[in-house]
């Protein structure tokens, strides 16, 4: 029995509905738990000896529990809290300012009284065909734009993406012409209808790709090592990253030596890092996860 409590009827759910019912919520509950194994995997791996690790591998629940790895990565928390700092900056920045020129690039490539839409989303789609390169995009960062050692070698790269830009478009679709049409007679003008109309109309679609840009900017690191030579502009990612290539040289080195190499934390500080970068990202989607099939599929109307 299924009570409906808007209008205080009682709907009658049928055996074989009930059962189909049942029958999915395990599957889903199966799946979920499959999706959240890696996970859990990763968060008890992180708290396993070396010792341990080296011997029987990974485990979800196991025999010891040890913080080497965590103390390994917390050995100088300055560091680490700055490399937060930066990842939290490029992150809120770049999503930001991303947004805010897709959505608008978005707005204009569907405005039919722009006369060289058509143009511009060949222009834009093209860029997805191909690519310059490695060496002309870092020659451009770094004689023209003079973005070595600067935060925003690694804002700009990443701040425009062709699909997000399509997505805003399509999305812009979906909403009638007859509502810009009686706000332009109300004397509104293009920026206008853009803040007031369809800003607010957009919220799903913005958070999509706001979530598709804030995972970008905080799993970067690729760019930090081309561009970034201050220890201090480093962002998270790639200073773990960093990390980690330390504790492997340090258990190589130690090999001949008097420190036991099954005492460095190699195996468990990768699973650590994991831990230290997930973590915090993760608790954006909540956030988010209301709107995020919302603009996926409105995004996803032709026309």
């Amino acid at each position: 029995m299924k009570k409906n409590h808007h209008n205080g009827n009682t709907i009658k759910m049928s055996k074989s509905n009930r059962t189909l019912s049942i029958i999915c919520y395990v599957v889903i509950g199966f799946f979920a738990l499959i999706c959240l194994f890696p996970f859990l995997l990763m968060i008890s791996s992180s708290f396993m000896t070396e010792k341990e690790i080296v011997t029987e591998g990974y485990k979800l629940f196991p025999k010891e529990l040890s913080l080497a790895a965590y103390k390994y990565l917390l050995d100088n928390p300055t560091k680490l809290i700055n490399a937060y700092k930066v990842t939290i900056i490029t992150t809120v920045v770049g999503t930001v300012l991303g947004l805010i020129i897709m959505s608008m690039a978005g707005y204009v490539l569907n405005r039919k009284d722009f006369k060289y839409r058509n143009f511009f989303s060949f222009f834009i789609y093209f860029t997805t065909l191909f690519s310059g390169g490695l060496v002309p995009a870092y020659i451009l960062n770094v004689q023209y734009l003079h973005l070595k050692d600067s935060l925003w070698a690694m804002i700009l790269p990443g701040l425009i993406s062709a699909w997000s830009i399509f997505l805003m478009r399509n999305f812009m679709k979906s909403i009638p012409d007859e509502l810009y049409e009686s706000a332009m007679m109300d004397g509104a003008g293009a920026f206008k209808i853009y803040r007031k109309i369809f800003m607010p109309l957009a919220i799903p679609s913005l958070a999509t790709v706001g979530l598709f840009l804030a995972l970008g900017y905080w799993n970067q690191w690729y760019s930090a090592s081309l561009y970034i030579d201050t220890a201090s502009k480093y962002p998270l990612q790639y200073y773990l990253q960093k990390m980690i290539n330390q504790a492997n040289i340090e258990a190589l080195t130690s090999q001949g030596h008097f420190i036991d190499a099954e005492t460095l934390p190699t195996q468990s500080v990768k699973m650590a890092t994991a831990v230290l970068t997930t973590g915090p990202i993760i608790l954006l989607y909540p956030f988010v996860q209301k709107y995020f099939v919302s603009g996926l599929t409105m995004g996803s109307v032709k026309g």
